[in-house]
């Protein structure tokens, strides 16, 4: 076997790297969840299968493994970006795992009023509404 066979890994169907989509998989269970990364993974097909394998591997083993950075601050990098990018999405995804990862709902806060002084008022409010929803939820579970 060789060292990008990945034969044994459950989902990896494009050839990647076993050892880093493995630790890919494991971090991102631990910040998004499981219940996340087993939607994500089920619902890929044919087509989107290979983005969902680049992402656990680059993103998530390759990245968010790394040790220069704790997983809070690298969550709360995450918000500022996606709250750039507007991206609610993922922002929605990445509130969770922010909290996962030990952030609190104020220190969300004050992300997204850093942010909005420098991309936009806009994106910040659609941060905040986003936040509020999935904190909300969060109480709920």
């Amino acid at each position: 076997m060789s060292d990008n066979d990945n034969s044994g890994d459950i989902g990896n169907a494009t050839g990647l790297d076993s050892e880093l989509y493995n630790r890919g998989l494991v971090v991102r269970r631990e910040v998004l969840g499981d219940a996340h990364v087993d939607r994500s993974i089920q619902s890929a097909d044919e087509f989107s299968r290979p983005m969902q394998d680049l992402t656990i591997e680059y993103c998530w083993g390759a990245i968010w493994a790394r040790e220069g950075l704790d997983r809070r601050t690298r969550s709360l990098l995450n918000l500022a970006m996606l709250t750039a990018l507007n991206r609610s999405h993922e922002l929605a995804v990445h509130v969770r795992g922010a909290v996962n990862n030990g952030v609190t709902p104020d220190e969300i806060r004050e992300v997204f009023l850093q942010a909005a002084i420098y991309v936009g008022v806009p994106a910040g409010m659609e941060s905040f509404r986003v936040a509020q929803r999935v904190l909300a939820e969060m109480e709920q579970e």
